[in-house]
């Protein structure tokens, strides 16, 4: 800051008095003049013993509605190895094919899936990048409240462990960054 010059005047002085000028001043004797405060009289307590409380049994801790459980975290056995996922995102295996299912329907979306891993299976690929976005993130993870287009990251995990693709996928899990990060999956087949 500079210094001010003690003779020059602020710029908003005629301000300063025009307010000054409508402002009374306390009178400090009459505002801080108190009495003493007569103490409160302690009146005698009513002993009252009380019994000891009943005994009850516990209940059970408050459960938010059914909420459906992460696919990926209700099928950890199912998750592709971590040194191979390593390898995965530094590219030191291939991947051998990809699908995107972008812009299509939860039933679009499903029969594609099935059709292209029965199909790359036939060929003898191992691994597969499936790209299905990431969608809308929701306060909670409830299937029924997530819209349309976060479904399908929701449903792939569901889709893989039906009967009729849990034979040929030995695992899948995130992508890594280079490879779309949570709007991808590495899958892994297995061999026949």
């Amino acid at each position: 800051m500079s210094k001010r010059d003690p003779k020059r005047l602020p710029h908003d002085f005629h301000l300063w008095t025009a307010v000054a000028s409508t402002v009374d001043p306390l009178r400090r004797k009459g505002l801080l003049k108190l009495g003493p405060l007569p103490l409160p009289v302690d009146e005698p307590a009513a002993t009252v013993i009380k019994a000891p409380p009943a005994r009850q049994t516990p209940r059970k801790p408050f459960l938010p509605p059914y909420q459906a459980p992460l696919p990926s975290a209700s099928l950890p056995e199912k998750a592709v190895d971590p040194s191979i996922r390593r390898k995965l995102g530094r590219g030191r295996i291939e991947i051998d094919g990809t699908i995107d299912l972008h812009g299509m329907t939860q039933n679009e979306a499903r029969g594609a899936l099935h059709r292209y891993l029965h199909a790359r299976v036939g060929r003898g690929d191992r691994t597969i990048l499936v790209i299905t976005g990431k969608g809308l993130k929701t306060d909670n993870d409830y299937i029924a409240a997530m819209s349309e287009r976060g479904i399908l990251r929701t449903m792939l995990p569901i889709w893989l462990s039906e009967p009729s693709l849990a034979p040929l996928v030995s695992g899948w899990s995130v992508a890594a960054r280079g490879h779309g990060g949570e709007g991808a999956w590495y899958v892994r087949l297995r061999r026949l």
